[in-house]
């Protein structure tokens, strides 16, 4: 999810030569399952679907719902035989000791109140059992992030008298949640009070570690020693590790930042505006001018880092995986045990990631893997022409990254990822996303959502990886590791599909989905039984307008990848971006957050008139549109999706 940069103009469709036979190089499944069946003896991997897939599961990976028509009603729409419920909503108490204050719907909350309740904008999310270490599917932690803040519905006057007080409040609306959950009865319920709840937000203290930390251009005034960060920001897509911990990534971290001095090269290559993108933060907290603190942006772009079985451990900034807008960053086992953590920078033109640890993963000692991610190296993909691809690594002394070339250190080509990334020559991509990686394959998928702006006058043509001009309905592309080992340092890959209306009047932008028509896919997962499951984030400077004049709402969908049928699962209500999903180990309740409801063309609502697009979920009496965790069920109570 990337709001304030999506594609808003409108240009002619065009594909370049070779297009079709990319999408007709589909991934042999008899090749796949061979290389999968023989990682699996050799690196003690799950089997193939059809044996038992991660988690325990026995199933094939098929479809087992009608899909649902397009809908613009403002609710939220499964298929027949399933039922849904609100868990989470902003504003509700996290459940801490500390205090768990009401959601006023007036926004009067103070700002120390919405410190200890559900952020805004909800989006990645993840299910921990417990205790720690079981695969329990009635009790767990819900790990989600907020993404960003909407001041005209989180105060009561919106930007109206403007003061410090209004700046953190939405400081403590960013971040994540730690929310304990059971479930009784087939009905979930938030445990209050928890020991474990907690809220890490925009003023959390955090360390930062890795080859960055402590570099001269991490320093600030406030913190000479470059070790310790204030928040985390503009937390989108996320990970987790197979250690039981939490990856939250910050995402367009560049929009609090105003400026009242010059800007850097630096800050101008990572987006970086004179007047920031309206947050105002740098009126109150003067941090985030970056004209006199010029090297506090420098110390956000992270992933970060905790343990949600500890509420009293510090998260951390962990700078060895690079700085970038972080969609998220998913974990893979490489064939020797160490770590692989795949990375998307979802902005237009910039490019796919991956990480490879050290050391090798210890499955037997926990403690053992506490600073695992500080210890690797970082790549950047290049996919060439004729479907062959490689990962270019990026550490100082390599690949011309050297003083040379203009980079000091490694500490300087992790601060300036995306500058190391430009002097290697990575392919520039049409805004990476979330990537998924197939539970027994290891295939990886990536959503590459749109970008209206290639082959415009000035700016990148198109290429076989991003093989359509204006693409504003995106697409998804997948690749397969040299030996299926994602620590392997070449692929081979192939468009999944192209995404698009099949009724559209321009060819170009119809696309060759098997099933229901969606366009601009986001979040992206595979459930234990290898089902890939898509979500939407058109614009709702778009949405149900000109191009996607006949998709309706967000929407989320479900494909069988062996067969490339998609089917739609899910519409959103009014306004909303449909995010973050994670099933119990059981797959029997699935969790799916559903980020601004009602939000605007323009992205703030007018405080005087807040339900103007959505009055979902609490209904015209319930004050203003807000973004929440739904639990979705079978009524048979059987695995979701078969």
């Amino acid at each position: 999810m990337s709001h304030g940069y999506s594609n808003r103009t409108t240009l002619n469709a065009s594909a370049n030569p070779g297009f079709s036979e990319i999408l007709e190089a589909r991934i042999s499944r008899r090749q796949l399952l061979k290389s999968a069946v023989a990682l699996a003896v050799a690196g003690g991997l799950p089997l193939p679907l059809g044996g038992c897939a991660a988690g325990g599961l026995r199933r094939e990976g098929r479809l087992g719902f009608k899909g649902i028509a397009v809908s613009t009603a403002d609710t939220v729409r499964v298929p027949q035989g399933y039922r849904t419920s609100v868990l989470y909503r902003w504003g509700d108490p996290v459940g801490s000791a500390a205090g768990m204050p009401a959601f006023k719907p007036d926004a009067s909350n103070s700002a120390a109140e919405q410190a200890l309740q559900a952020g805004m904008h909800h989006d990645g999310i993840h299910y921990f059992p417990l205790p720690y270490g079981s695969d329990s599917s009635a009790h767990g932690l819900l790990v989600m992030n907020h993404e960003y803040t909407d001041d005209g519905l989180l105060h009561a006057d919106g930007f109206a008298n403007w003061s410090a007080e209004k700046v953190r409040k939405a400081q403590n609306a960013h971040g994540c949640s730690v929310i304990e959950v059971r479930q009784q009865g087939g009905q979930w319920n938030v445990v209050q009070p928890s020991k474990y709840a907690r809220r890490v937000t925009g003023n959390t203290p955090i360390r930062i570690s890795g080859p960055a930390a402590g570099a001269a251009a991490m320093k600030t005034a406030a913190d000479p020693s470059g070790a310790e960060v204030l928040g985390t920001l503009n937390n989108c897509a996320h990970g987790y590790t197979p250690w039981g911990t939490y990856l939250t990534c910050e995402e367009n971290w560049d929009g609090y930042f105003a400026s009242s001095g010059a800007l850097t090269a630096d800050h101008r290559r990572n987006g970086i505006s004179p007047k920031g993108r309206g947050y105002r933060w740098h009126e109150f907290d003067e941090r985030f001018d970056a004209g006199r603190h010029p090297n506090e942006p420098n110390r956000f772009g992270w992933v970060v880092e905790f343990d949600p079985f500890d509420p009293q451990a510090r998260p951390v900034k962990r700078t060895a995986l690079g700085r970038t807008s972080h969609e998220g960053a998913w974990y893979a086992p490489a064939a020797d045990g160490r770590a692989v953590i795949y990375l998307g920078d979802d902005r237009r033109f910039e490019y796919i990631y991956k990480f490879v640890s050290r050391d090798r993963v210890s499955l037997t000692d926990r403690n053992a893997n506490r600073d695992l991610l500080d210890h690797g190296t970082l790549y950047v993909a290049r996919f060439h022409e004729d479907g062959g691809g490689e990962w270019i690594e990026l550490t100082h002394g390599k690949n011309r990254l050297d003083a040379a070339g203009g980079f000091a250190d490694q500490a300087d080509v992790l601060i300036r990822t995306r500058a190391a990334a430009d002097a290697v020559g990575a392919t520039k991509m049409d805004r990476p996303e979330w990537i998924a990686v197939h539970p027994a394959t290891r295939e990886v998928y990536c959503t590459l959502t749109n970008n209206s702006a290639r082959g415009a006058k000035g700016r990148p043509g198109v290429d076989a990886a991003n093989p359509r001009a204006n693409n504003v309905f995106g697409h998804i592309i997948r690749w397969r590791e040299d030996g299926n080992d994602p620590a392997a340092l070449k692929f081979k890959w192939d468009i999944f599909v192209m995404a698009g209306d099949s009724q559209h009047a321009d060819a170009g932008k119809r696309g060759n989905i098997k099933g229901d028509a969606f366009g601009s896919p986001d979040g992206l997962w595979f459930d234990d039984g290898g089902l890939l499951w898509i979500q939407t984030d058109v614009s709702t400077s778009v949405l149900n307008k000109g191009d996607y004049a006949n998709l309706g709402n967000n929407q989320m969908l479900c494909g069988d990848i062996d067969t490339g049928e998609i089917r739609r699962f899910l519409t959103g209500p009014r306004g909303c971006e449909i995010t973050g999903i994670i099933t119990t180990p059981d797959g029997r309740t699935m969790f799916v957050n559903i980020q601004h409801p009602g939000e605007t063309a323009s992205e703030r609502n007018d405080p005087r008139n807040p339900h103007a697009v959505s009055t979902w979920p609490d209904g015209p009496a319930g004050g203003r549109p807000r973004s929440a965790t739904i639990v979705i069920r079978k009524d048979d109570g059987g695995v979701v999706g078969t």
